[in-house]
C-alpha cells in the first residue's frame, strides 16, 4: 500500500466527479493518475508489491486493462482481457452483476486460462464488489485460480472488500482515500 509522499502525490491526481454517472454517485476519476508518469509508476510498482505470486493477470474492462497490462509487463507474465459483452470473438463465459448505480455484464474467453493457473485480477476501483465478484466467478469458470484481487483504489464505505473476501479471495489495495 502506498504511504507518505507517494500516497499523497497519487491521491492528488484523483478527481472527484459529483453526480456521475448518476445523481448521488461521487465518481473517483483516476484519469489523472494515468496522465502523471510519477503517479502511474508508483501505482504499478505498488500493484506488483501487493499482488503476491501469480502466473497471469486478468484485467477488467476498461481501466483494469491499463493497470493490469502494466503489471503483467512488469512481472513478465501474460495478460487476459475481461470484457463487456459482444467484444470477444471466441466462445465466452458470461456473467451479469449489479453495480452501485445499475447492472452490467462481463465476459472472458472460455480458453483464456490454463486449468489451475494462478490469476491476479486487476481493476481500478473496488466499490461494492459486484464487478470483482463477477470477475472471480468468470476466472474460476475459465479454469483459473484467483490468487488476489488487486485494485488501485478501494472505497471502504461501500463494503466491496467483505464481498470479495467472502469468496475466499484476498483484496490487495494500492490506496484507500479518506472520504469522510
Amino acid at each position: 500500500m502506498l504511504k507518505g509522499a507517494e500516497h499523497d502525490h497519487v491521491l492528488s491526481c484523483v478527481r472527484v466527479i459529483p453526480d456521475w454517472p448518476t445523481p448521488g454517485v461521487a465518481f473517483q476519476d483516476l484519469s489523472g493518475v494515468l496522465e502523471d508518469a510519477r503517479a502511474f509508476g508508483s501505482v504499478v510498482r505498488s500493484l506488483r508489491s501487493v499482488s503476491g505470486e501469480f502466473d497471469v493477470v486478468v484485467g477488467i474492462e476498461a481501466r483494469g486493462f491499463v493497470y493490469g497490462s502494466a503489471l503483467a509487463f512488469d512481472a513478465g507474465t501474460g495478460f487476459v482481457t475481461m470484457r463487456k459483452p459482444g467484444k470477444l470473438p471466441r466462445a465466452v463465459h458470461s456473467r451479469d452483476y449489479d453495480l452501485e448505480y445499475g447492472s452490467a455484464s462481463l465476459e472472458i474467453h472460455q480458453d483464456a486460462l490454463v486449468r489451475g493457473q494462478r490469476v491476479v485480477i486487476v481493476d481500478d476501483v473496488l466499490a461494492t464488489g459486484g464487478t470483482a465478484a463477477a470477475a472471480i466467478d468468470l476466472v474460476r469458470r475459465a479454469g483459473g485460480e484467483p490468487m488476489a484481487l488487486s485494485v488501485v483504489m478501494e472505497i471502504p464505505v461501500l463494503g466491496g472488500r467483505a464481498v470479495i473476501e467472502s469468496l475466499q479471495v484476498p483484496v490487495r489495495t494500492v490506496f484507500a482515500p479518506d472520504l469522510s
